[in-house]
């Protein structure tokens, strides 16, 4: 599997955005931690630029597998609610068409990234080549005494509302708005590089 491309400098970042890149915030769901073993059930993404969010990428997946009840336990996702969605090669096509060459932002980025790609593979797709942010990198640079930096804790202590924590696609609505508080929170520093 290819190595994620992931953007380390984010003293750029802000430029970045000025200069009319695409941005998508996304999410997945699934039945496990391993990518190689465990399957996607869902993918949630929220595409934003500087002028703000642009479009909006929801879909349960079929497994074509159980999802184990630790699963569900955490995202309230059940094997009847997948039963008549898509299979992974569906829905990923429809996704790759939706990211197009944006810059992908996820929590943990690589897990995500290494899903998506393991998912792409079964279903001899190409595998994203897409640049990447991982927020959860991104805040432990911008505020390194914290700790702790998961998702939900950020979004507590940046008064971020979240209504539906572990599902994908209020993760990567909540996700896009870490990244655009911490983005503003960082401007000063972002200026100096």
């Amino acid at each position: 599997m290819p190595q994620n491309k992931l953007i380390e400098d984010f003293r750029k970042l802000q430029s970045l955005l000025d200069s009319g890149a695409t941005f998508i915030a996304f999410d997945t769901e699934t039945t496990g931690l391993s990518s190689t073993n465990d399957r996607i059930i869902e993918i949630g993404a929220v595409k934003f630029d500087k002028n703000g969010i642009i479009d909006k990428f929801e879909t349960l997946i079929n497994p074509q597998k159980a999802i184990p009840a630790e699963c569900t336990e955490i995202n309230h996702i059940t094997n009847e609610m997948v039963k008549d969605a898509p299979t992974a090669e569906i829905a990923l096509k429809e996704f790759s068409d939706f990211i197009k060459d944006g810059i992908l932002v996820a929590h943990n980025a690589n897990f995500d990234l290494n899903f998506l790609n393991e998912e792409l593979e079964r279903a001899k797709l190409p595998q994203s080549k897409n640049k990447a942010l991982d927020t959860l990198t991104f805040v432990r640079w911008a505020y390194p005494l914290l700790g702790k930096y998961n998702l939900q804790l950020m979004a507590r202590l940046m008064d971020i509302k979240v209504t539906d924590a572990h599902r994908a696609f209020d993760d990567a609505r909540v996700c896009m708005e870490v990244f655009n508080k911490t983005l503003a929170d960082t401007r000063s520093v972002q200026k100096k590089a």
